[in-house]
């Protein structure tokens, strides 16, 4: 893990990419899943606040292990969510 600074960022652009690509997905299909749409895009803010807090936790006693935890959890979590815009 390179910096916190830098899981911050990978969070903040994979779950800001899964948001476009739901915004693109109902603008080419002309809003027909619309409220599947806005269910992914609602598990996908909620996924960052939770990840946001983890990273920003003071009480942590191994730093590197909970840095790991958390990135592993983005990137199960990112998959899902990529699953999940693929099948609509």
């Amino acid at each position: 893990m390179a910096s916190v600074r830098n899981l911050k960022k990978d969070i903040n652009f994979v779950l800001g990419d899964i948001i476009e690509a739901v915004y693109l997905n109902e603008l080419v299909k002309d809003g027909k899943s619309a409220a599947a749409g806005e269910a992914i895009i609602d598990e996908a803010i909620t996924v960052f606040d939770d990840l946001m807090k983890q990273v920003n936790a003071k009480k942590v006693e191994d730093k590197k292990a909970h840095f790991k935890q958390i990135n592993k959890k983005l990137e199960e979590t990112a998959n899902q969510l990529i699953g999940k815009l693929n099948a609509l």
